[in-house]
């Protein structure tokens, strides 16, 4: 399969151009937590896309400043040099190397900004390679004939995955299913694919207001987090279990069950956090104010016929996911009695989006509360 990536001589080479991509974030709902060389994952994942988060990327391309045989680039964020990001970058770069082989015959300047703030607990990682991912798809499609199709999403996915393992589902869907699953026809460990089809359509309009517990650096990175999956005691039946509750999430995404969703989506971000609370050596990521929103969140769904679930990635944040047609009362609970738990108030509202889009001109701003 991966072979099938690997492309054709390309017929034209242009001595220069840009190009610019939109990518969002996603948040996982049965959650990718352990994984093998390289970029593999352990079980099978799915995530709702997001629209307002997001990350805008610029890449210029041009003659190499010289003739040596490595990757030439520089790099940009939110508009000032960052030459420290330039070795993950590289990293990237050697690794689909042998499915973008113009990598080493130009200069790549590369500018990246993001809708969103920094250490928001919003998956940058995800939405920043997915948008480079498009944008290299959409330089190799010029050196080919090509130009008049639609950009090649899987092998974009495929290429972001190679970045950061979720950035796959940041490419195309709103509804985004990564891993092998029986279950799912299609599903690939080396792409996501879209699921949006087989969704009650009620999930094609679902919100997410994040709350911003902390938004501090994470104790432990989520890098080292999925190493301490390696030899974990529970490691095998957290895998089997995933797989059980995507079968069963996605049953109640057909049926629109939001009882059954919502306790799915919940016991799925308890037990991502369980993993980190029970590895060798153990940490914990939550904070006290993170508890405190579960457990206003549970008394107002108790007391009211509303379907308010929460999710949480590897970090203290609270994700707060609602449907469409409940949104003004879950969202006049939110700042009424949520945000009080937040740093500074702050907060994010988004919702389900459609995956990348190409720019034409990048313009950028924040959707902090």
């Amino acid at each position: 399969m991966q072979e099938s990536f690997v492309p054709q001589p390309y017929p034209k080479k242009p001595v220069s151009g840009s190009v610019s991509w939109k990518a969002p974030s996603n948040i996982a709902l049965v959650k990718y937590w352990g994984k093998k060389p390289v970029q593999i994952p352990c079980n099978p994942s799915i995530s709702l896309t997001l629209d307002a988060c997001a990350t805008r990327t610029h890449v210029a391309y041009g003659p190499k400043q010289n003739s040596e045989d490595h990757f030439d680039i520089t790099f940009h964020f939110e508009g000032k040099e960052k030459p420290a990001f330039i070795p993950k970058i590289r990293t990237f770069f050697e690794r689909i190397e042998a499915y973008l082989p113009f990598l080493k015959d130009y200069h790549f300047d590369i500018g990246s900004e993001n809708t969103f703030p920094h250490s928001s607990g919003i998956a940058s990682s995800a939405s920043s390679m997915a948008a480079l991912a498009m944008c290299l798809v959409e330089i190799e499609q010029s050196l080919t004939d090509r130009t008049d199709l639609a950009p090649d999403y899987r092998k974009a996915s495929f290429l972001a995955r190679l970045g950061s393992g979720s950035a796959c589902r940041s490419i195309q869907g709103r509804i985004v299913v990564w891993g092998t699953h029986e279950s799912t026809p299609g599903s690939s460990d080396l792409f996501g694919i879209p699921w949006d089809s087989e969704a009650h359509p009620a999930f094609h309009t679902y919100h997410d207001t994040i709350l911003l517990i902390d938004t501090g650096q994470k104790e432990v990175s989520s890098t080292v987090g999925h190493q301490l999956m390696e030899g974990h005691s529970y490691a095998d039946k957290r895998f089997s279990l995933a797989q059980d509750h995507l079968t069963q999430v996605q049953e109640a995404m057909r049926s629109g069950d939001l009882e059954r969703f919502t306790t799915l989506v919940e016991l799925e971000a308890l037990s991502l956090h369980a993993m980190m609370m029970t590895s060798s050596p153990s940490y914990i990521l939550m904070k006290p104010n993170t508890l405190k929103v579960i457990q206003k969140l549970r008394e107002f769904r108790e007391a009211t016929d509303l379907n308010p679930c929460f999710t949480l990635d590897a970090g203290a944040n609270v994700h707060v996911l609602y449907p469409e047609n409940q949104k003004e009362r879950i969202h006049q609970f939110i700042k009424d009695e949520l945000v009080e738990y937040c740093e500074n108030g702050g907060y994010i509202c988004d919702r389900v989006g459609n995956g990348a889009k190409k720019l034409i001109m990048p313009s950028f701003h924040s959707v902090t509360k």
